[in-house]
């Protein structure tokens, strides 16, 4: 039997019919508006509560950061200033990625599953329709989108959609960019260097680049000049920020380093323990759900030896850091909205696009100076592990640990409600259908002149006002990793020959108890779902990979 969606979902029909109905009452009442002559204002039936007019838009998008790094979510490394952006905004209890760094980037962008984009794995071209490597010809970007309707749209960050087959920022929709085209680094001096300004090719000493920069401060720094450049044309904007932080080879200078050493010696087993205690008493974890434990490759932390351990800690410090780093250049930006005067009526979107990264293996990598640029430093799985408490699994997988994500919404003219939980499964796939929608703008129909893909997400704003969203299904698929989610039951496999595991999400977030073989009925519906969507959206067929 198909499993029934659970009361977290509406279905679309619904919301077409709720959407009629107000349509149907706001004509009418314009009517009897317009017919009582000398009628006072206060007379005429009052429409739902306006949003403000083309509010600027802001989505930050971080880089291999686990579900509980921030302190909001239970961790215990410093973030005040994406505290604060929750305790005067939402967060989101289950939202989701696409487990991998290029796909949740092409999917924000278009709204649609990344394999739709043409995306579904990385920038490798692998000759099929889903795995072409880049964003296709026929997804209209958010920024295309937005530019249409007159606002001034920004990138300052990493892009990693395909740079190398010519699809770029600058003709995809972005009026000014500064970015590298795929992975991290953090120095002047990195190996990886790899930087553009819109467009052009720019030397790590040009003058337009602060001196000594660390690209955490450089994407606030170029954000901030093109958000300056949108005032003085008197546009509304977009700036997407898209952090490499706090992807490997994981760098920082020594004295930001230095004032994390210490604090991880207690190691990852005591941590998790008490990031879990948090995430309960804040109310994110319910009580009943047995937190993932420590897998298998991973030693316990008692049992290794001094100088191990103090390697590790090291290793965690320098992670620390960069997530530290991360939220002070956040504050930077947050601090030139307002005093720019522009932070009330500015929607400010902030996700991960994936779990805690476990590459690497159980013991990480420590290779050369974390302080200099051509060192390589991993936290590898055992610190993925705590990273991603209370859920299994990293990122590459589509257990909870390698999809679940922050969401943190803030935006003082358009959510009334201040430090509030929201528990309505959100996607990566939502953010271009809320920026459009908060903007007042139609999802695009063609791109190019072809019909574009009608977009794949929901907008959020109900659930900024507290509502459900109108749909029952998400799907996912990653290098034959695959879930799909109908109302609180999940069917989830490892690997393209991984058995199918079911799982309650209310009862059982964290995938600690497979009912697959209690309810076989369900197994089969939900498979059946998740290969409908995977030929309808070009997830197969896949190319081959490596067994991970």
């Amino acid at each position: 039997m198909t499993p029934t969606p659970s009361r977290g979902f509406r279905s679309e029909t619904q919301r077409f019919l709720g959407s009629i109905a107000r349509i149907v009452r706001l004509i009418v009442g314009l009517i009897v508006c317009a017919v009582i002559l000398g009628g006072a204002r206060e007379s005429c039936p009052a429409a739902e509560p306006a949003l403000p007019a083309r509010p600027n838009i802001v989505v930050i998008l971080v880089d291999d950061m686990g579900f509980s790094d921030l302190g909001c979510y239970g961790g215990e490394i410093p973030t005040p200033h994406l505290d604060a952006l929750a305790a005067n905004g939402l967060r989101f209890t289950q939202c989701y990625n696409t487990a991998r760094c290029c796909p949740t980037r092409a999917s924000l962008l278009t709204g649609l599953y990344s394999h739709q984009a043409g995306v579904g794995h990385m920038v490798k071209d692998d000759h099929l329709p889903g795995y072409r490597g880049r964003l296709n010809d026929d997804c209209p970007t958010v920024a295309e989108a937005l530019r249409n309707t007159g606002y001034f749209t920004s990138i300052a960050g990493k892009w990693h959609v395909g740079q190398e087959h010519g699809v770029a920022p600058w003709n995809r929709g972005f009026d000014r960019s500064l970015n590298p085209s795929a992975g991290g680094f953090y120095f002047a001096g990195s190996p990886r260097y790899d930087l553009s300004l819109d467009g052009e090719a720019i030397a790590a000493d040009d003058p337009r680049l602060p001196a000594d920069w660390y690209t955490t401060d450089l994407w606030t720094t170029f954000g901030l000049k093109f958000i300056d450049e949108a005032r003085d044309a008197g546009k509304p904007f977009l700036l997407y920020l898209a952090h490499n932080a706090p992807h490997f080879p994981l760098q920082a200078r020594a004295e930001e380093i230095a004032k994390f050493r210490g604090r991880y010696r207690e190691g990852w087993d005591e941590l998790a323990r008490r990031r879990v205690e948090r995430q309960r008493s804040l109310g994110l974890v319910d009580p009943r759900w047995t937190a993932a434990s420590r897998p298998a490759a991973v030693a316990a932390w008692e049992s290794l030896p001094a100088k191990e351990q103090d390697r590790f800690e090291h290793l965690m410090a320098v992670y620390a850091t960069t997530v530290h780093l991360m939220d002070r250049a956040i504050g930077d930006l947050v601090a030139g909205l307002r005093d720019r005067g522009l932070l009330d009526d500015t929607l400010i979107l902030f996700l991960s696009d994936n779990g805690g990264n476990a590459e690497t293996g159980p013991a990480g990598r420590t290779v050369g100076d974390p302080t200099k640029a051509d060192s390589s430093w991993f936290c590898g799985e055992s610190w993925a592990f705590l990273q991603n408490v209370p859920f299994r699994k990293s990122k590459h997988f589509v257990h909870e640990g390698g999809i679940a994500t922050p969401l943190i919404a803030h935006w003082p003219k358009g959510i009334t409600a201040r430090g509030e939980w929201r528990s309505q499964p959100a996607h990566v796939i939502d953010v271009m259908p809320t920026c459009l929608d908060a903007a007042g703008a139609a999802p695009p129909t063609t791109r190019g002149g072809r019909p574009a893909a009608a977009l794949a997400g929901t907008s959020l704003l109900p659930a900024f006002r507290g509502e459900p969203l109108g749909r029952d299904t998400l799907f996912w698929e990653h290098e034959g990793n695959a879930a799909v989610r109908v109302g609180d039951l999940k069917l989830v496999r490892t690997g393209r020959d991984g058995d199918w595991e079911l799982y309650d999400l209310a009862a059982d977030r964290t995938e600690q108890h497979d009912l697959a073989a209690e309810r076989p009925a369900d197994v089969a519906a939900l498979a059946a779902r998740w290969q409908d969507w995977a030929a309808r959206v070009r997830a197969e067929p896949a190319p081959e990979r490596k067994k991970r």
